[in-house]
């Protein structure tokens, strides 16, 4: 078991941590800007998947391999970014509205599916994972894997709540800016050009 003070202190190290606008946050705002509120949740809860993923990845260990293995994380990184930056330009090329008749452009399930291949393919999420748990993990108080698994099912659960808040907020917003024509015109542009930044950001990080 983990104890309270533990526990308590990597908490608020994580609300600190997931509610300052990241790569996570800029997608599920860009998601739920352009297609609503429900797209939006969708897109946080596939992060979440994806960082469960992460989660059991770091117990097994093979994020400790991508950490010690630069080709492996050369592949990983350059994929991750390449389907941004694919995401990006699919959005600024699509010239059909962002919303018809009250219609989300992208579908829950799809906007799901691919967040959670976004997040699986972000290295820098692995080796956070990596770097950051075990910190917190007492080998005197139990199984490790076990302490490692309730310290990431702790950042997912933190970490859904902040996209959920995000999603929320941004849907709002999106909801009074597509009344304007000239907004929905640029909006698949901007949404676009948020996901090439942050695929080009995450293609240029380093180890």
């Amino acid at each position: 078991m983990i104890d309270h003070a533990t526990l308590i202190t990597y908490v608020l190290i994580v609300l600190g941590f997931v509610f300052i606008p990241g790569p996570a946050t800029l997608l599920t705002m860009a998601r739920a800007a352009s297609s609503g509120t429900r797209v939006g949740i969708a897109t946080g809860a596939g992060i979440a998947v994806g960082d469960i993923i992460h989660t059991s990845m770091a117990i097994v260990g093979l994020s400790a391999i991508i950490a010690t293995s630069a080709l492996l994380f050369s592949i990983v990184k350059y994929a991750g970014a390449g389907f941004l930056i694919y995401l990006g330009i699919r959005a600024m090329l699509d010239k059909a509205p962002i919303v018809l008749n009250g219609a989300p452009a992208i579908s829950a399930g799809r906007a799901f599916r691919q967040a959670v291949l976004t997040e699986v393919l972000n290295p820098k999420t692995a080796l956070f994972f990596l770097a950051f748990l075990p910190q917190f993990v007492r080998p005197e108080h139990g199984s490790v894997a076990f302490q490692l698994a309730t310290l990431g099912v702790v950042f997912v659960m933190l970490g859904l709540l902040s996209t959920v808040v995000f999603a929320v907020g941004a849907g709002r917003l999106g909801n009074l800016l597509r009344r304007h024509p000239a907004v929905v015109k640029w909006q698949g542009k901007v949404v676009g050009t948020i996901y090439c930044a942050v695929g080009v950001r995450l293609a240029l990080q380093e180890r």
